[in-house]
């Protein structure tokens, strides 16, 4: 065995388990759900294995089925059947989804809800628009925001998590449910989200593209541009100074550099949101002979917790238990 050097600790299997850097738990996986308003019945979302498009009663049935695989942790997009241009905003159905899951399941699940208008809206922006659908209307965004994620706090969740990168909605949210009397709500920001190609089976689940007939034909002016790492640095340290609890990277691998630059600096805990396009690349290489899904699954949310994540958001979480106990 003479100059085997670094090889020493990598020879067998006891060894190199001893010796890793680098440990995936269950409990630091959340799992995304979409309920959508309307369904006859439950859909695939296309390019996500065993993820799917929820009626009210089949989200009961899938939590319970998470819970006993061992997940506990979620993240609720709310998809309402009717869309508003400007005002108006409906946020029963998301609403009662919430108290479904809390009188369902109590204290056994940790419900985050996203708080954001693109599956609101009729031309599917995070936010609202000027009188030329141009640009979004900062304050009058936040305004909504903030009324919206009041409905999900009183509703029961846990967590209300805005993704929409409006500037200030972070203080904003946090004064608000501090004055109403949900000091306790926990508030997780999606403070580095790029406008990024990686969002694709998200926005079918979701209904939330932005549409081709108004002026703002994309989110490239309110999302970070993905050449800009201090940029999504600065919005991180911002929202961690406006009242986040957690700040979230989105997308996850392509911006290891940005958790990496993150983490130590911040106080909050830190999350990598590994979108349905990061799943659905893993998915189709698997598909197509060219990797093996659950190394490939491992390998990428060790890169994430390597980089210094804290939290992984991930279309496969529900699948972590059993990938984590081989």
């Amino acid at each position: 065995m003479a100059g085997l050097g670094l090889r020493r600790l990598r020879q067998d299997a006891h060894v190199r388990a001893l010796t890793r850097e680098v440990r995936l738990h269950p409990e630091q996986f959340i799992q995304p759900l979409f309920v959508v308003e309307g369904l006859a019945g439950r859909e695939p979302v296309p390019g996500l294995h065993g993820v799917f498009r929820e009626t009210a009663r089949s989200l009961i049935t899938q939590v319970e089925a998470d819970l006993s695989a061992g997940i506990s942790c979620f993240l609720l997009f709310g998809v309402p059947a009717h869309k508003s241009g400007q005002q108006g905003f409906d946020w029963r159905h998301t609403v009662e989804a919430i108290r479904a899951l809390c009188a369902h399941f109590g204290q056994r699940i940790w419900l985050a809800v996203d708080v954001c208008l693109c599956a609101h809206t009729s031309h599917g922006h995070c936010g609202l628009l000027d009188e030329h659908g141009e640009h979004v209307v900062n304050a009058d965004s936040v305004s909504v925001l903030v009324e919206q994620a009041l409905a999900f706090a009183a509703a029961g969740a846990d967590c209300v998590a805005p993704s929409d990168m409006m500037d200030g909605r972070i203080g904003a949210i946090r004064a608000a449910l501090d004055e109403r009397g949900f000091e306790r709500t926990v508030l997780m920001s999606y403070a580095a989200k790029f406008h990024s190609a990686f969002y694709g089976p998200f926005r079918l689940a979701a209904d939330s593209a932005p549409t081709s007939g108004v002026g703002l034909r994309d989110r490239a002016s309110y999302q970070v541009d993905p050449a800009r790492p201090r940029d999504a640095l600065a919005s991180a340290r911002r929202d961690a100074a406006e009242g986040a609890d957690i700040v979230m990277v989105k997308p996850g691998l392509p911006y290891l550099d940005i958790i990496a630059g993150l983490t130590g600096t911040l106080a909050q805990p830190l999350a990598a949101y590994q979108t349905s396009g990061e799943q659905a690349a893993l998915e189709l290489l698997a598909e197509a002979g060219l990797a093996e899904l659950d190394r490939a699954q491992l390998e990428s949310w060790t890169a994430l917790a390597r980089a210094g994540a804290d939290i992984i958001i991930s279309y496969a979480a529900r699948r972590a238990p059993a990938l984590l106990a081989r």
